[in-house]
């Protein structure tokens, strides 16, 4: 039986950080799981681009953006890269831009809200560093689970159908 994020606070809330609500869905998927990858980034997606560009079977990008809605961290680009590569999806605190196309992508995106501008290029930035997302402290290897009801995150892979 596959089970729901809300099955999972359930079954295991003691276990369990929940994201604060109001990240909107914006990939076709709007539920994924996997080992969390965390990207720490104010207006300048050069990591998560060369994130995306890795494998990324069994595993969800976490990017802190500082919740900056000036530009977009991720776009159709990179996120068709991040399909190819078999990432899961991904959660932006931030913003995210082409949405008529992430619609379409088989991937998880959970984001702030939309933004038409692009970031720069600058090479900065943090990778696979604690984050502090949605009230969360999220730590790099623990298990992300995401659907319509909201988003957790769990010390462990809880083993679940998910």
């Amino acid at each position: 039986m596959v089970v729901s994020v809300p099955d999972i606070c359930d079954d295991y809330i003691d276990e369990l950080a929940v994201l604060t609500p109001g990240f909107r869905d914006f990939g076709a998927k709007s539920r994924f799981c996997g080992e969390i990858v965390t990207v720490k980034c104010f207006e300048d997606n050069s990591l998560v681009r060369d994130l995306v560009r890795s494998d990324g079977r069994g595993r969800v990008i976490v990017v802190d953006g500082g919740g900056s809605m000036r530009r977009a961290l991720l776009g159709d680009l990179l996120a068709a890269k991040a399909v190819e590569n078999g990432w899961s999806g991904l959660v932006i605190n931030g913003c995210v831009r082409d949405v008529e196309i992430l619609r379409t992508l088989d991937l998880g995106v959970k984001a702030l809200g939309a933004n038409p501008v692009k970031t720069g290029k600058r090479g900065e930035g943090q990778l696979d560093v604690p984050v502090d997302v949605g009230g969360v402290r999220i730590v790099p290897g623990r298990y992300l689970y995401a659907d319509d009801n909201g988003v957790v995150v769990a010390l462990r892979n809880l083993g679940v159908e998910f």
